[in-house]
């Protein structure tokens, strides 16, 4: 039951990381996790991956300070990272580069495919670049809305609460 709920836990954490053309072959790949701490708790569904938590499966990385994931009886996956901040990284399908993303917060339900990056969320991509104060991606419709924060200010796009996107033109983009 135990090696069940920890690969719950790690599908759930590779499902909210990778965007729609990651490697196909990385599903195939074993699951590496390691942490300071991990604790489960079989009566909630509930695992927790506590310090320097590191999740490896073919070229996905995931780096957070915590990752509590939690499955209802339905068999919805919910999945939580915190971090300062929370990184991940995979290699595209055909040889389209390797996308980025870090956020203070990652949270995905399995239910909606929804991936919610928050504080600080930025998102890269060949020489694409997505920031806001909330990046979030639906997995169903490969959709990607980002959201500004309330702040106020002047010099940058981040500090005045606005979003800030870059993107490349088709023939410079770095694969």
């Amino acid at each position: 039951m135990m090696s069940k709920i920890f690969k719950t836990a790690a599908v759930a954490l590779l499902a909210a990381a990778a965007p729609a053309y990651a490697l196909e072959s990385d599903r195939n790949q074993p699951i590496q996790i390691e942490a300071d701490q991990g604790s489960l708790d079989q009566a909630k569904q509930t695992t927790t991956f506590t310090g320097n938590v590191i999740i490896k499966q073919g070229t996905l990385n995931i780096n957070a300070a915590s990752v509590t994931v939690s499955r209802n009886d339905k068999g919805q996956q919910f999945m939580k990272a915190n971090g300062s901040p929370v990184k991940f990284s995979q290699v595209l399908d055909d040889n389209k580069g390797t996308v980025h993303g870090r956020g203070s917060n990652v949270e995905y339900a399995s239910s909606t495919g929804l991936v919610v990056l928050t504080g600080n969320a930025r998102i890269e991509r060949g020489g694409d670049v997505a920031e806001g104060a909330v990046i979030t991606y639906n997995m169903k419709t490969e959709i990607y809305t980002i959201a500004g924060s309330k702040k106020t200010g002047k010099k940058s796009a981040a500090k005045s609460g606005r979003v800030s996107v870059v993107i490349q033109p088709s023939s410079t983009k770095k694969q």
